[in-house]
């Protein structure tokens, strides 16, 4: 059982500053995504990670879908997605969530996951056959896939990443210092050796950090030099957002020129793309990352 820290009053009456207020999801097109994803029975990070961009990304007629259910069996003090004993998996998840990407007609999907670290290949092959049958289905769709830690079960990570997906991310979502108190049950060193093989795999490879977590620049920098050291494309920075008054509190919120300082610091170390603002999530425009 991890220790949250204690939320002080201070912190509960804090206040978000301006340049992070986002609209209500409205509109025709987001009540279309919203009425596939009820039908389909699917589950969508942008409702289980409140997701800021949701409105704006939904109204495009996009959504990431998360697969293997809604429960995750990691506790990471950061996350919405409920965390226990996951119910077992649904086999027919991929054929569902395919038929839902052509009916949305998407030019770009992205899939992500609970952490199932139960399972012996950590759902490796309803990741492996989400991918095959969502480009059997939609043979001009790219597609994105944001996979969990496989714990150094590499043989799992190669069958999750070899259905042709164009990217494949995996979060840092800290530096390394936080990692005990952000993501107590992941290691920073395992997750930069698993983009490493999937850079070595052929893969264009991603990762997002949160920002306000109590990190020092030069610790952010440092995780920049790490990233470029074992292969990563793309960063994604954006400002942690607490979800509820359980969840690990807001230390800082970083200005929007600080993010723009922190793209222009990643470009320059040789990072090919760096998507860096407040409201910055994983999937945010990652339409924009396939071809960098």
């Amino acid at each position: 059982m991890i220790e949250l820290p204690v939320i002080s009053e201070e912190a509960t009456r804090r206040k978000k500053p301006n340049w992070l207020r986002v609209k209500l999801p409205v509109g025709k097109e987001y009540a279309k995504v919203r009425k596939l994803v009820d039908e389909h029975k699917l589950h969508t990070i942008c409702e289980s990670g409140n997701c800021p961009n949701m409105g704006e990304c939904w109204g495009a007629g996009t959504a990431t879908f998360m697969i293997l259910g809604n429960v995750c069996t990691r506790s990471c003090s950061f996350c919405a997605v409920a965390t226990g004993r996951p119910p077992e998996y649904d086999v027919d998840e991929p054929r569902r969530v395919a038929e839902a990407i052509k009916l949305m007609g998407v030019k770009h999907a992205v899939i992500t996951s609970v952490n199932r670290d139960e399972l012996k290949d950590r759902g490796a092959e309803i990741w492996y056959q989400t991918v095959i049958q969502t480009k059997e289905l939609s043979p001009s769709t790219t597609i994105e896939t944001l996979i969990p830690d496989v714990k150094a079960n590499w043989d799992a990570l190669y069958r999750m990443i070899d259905g042709g997906q164009e990217v494949v991310s995996h979060n840092m979502e800290t530096v390394g210092s936080l990692y005990r108190r952000v993501r107590p049950q992941a290691r920073y060193d395992r997750s930069l050796e698993q983009i490493k093989l999937t850079k070595e795999f052929g893969k264009r490879t991603k990762t997002g950090i949160m920002l306000g977590l109590g990190e020092k620049k030069d610790e952010v920098l440092e995780a920049m030099d790490d990233l470029v050291a074992n292969g990563c494309d793309i960063l994604t920075l954006g400002q942690y957002l607490q979800p509820t008054k359980m969840h690990i509190e807001v230390a800082e919120f970083i200005h929007p020129d600080q993010f723009d300082e922190y793209r222009e610091i990643g470009l320059a170390k040789g990072l090919k793309y760096v998507e860096s603002g407040p409201l910055v999530r994983s999937s945010y425009h990652a339409e924009r990352h396939v071809n960098v």
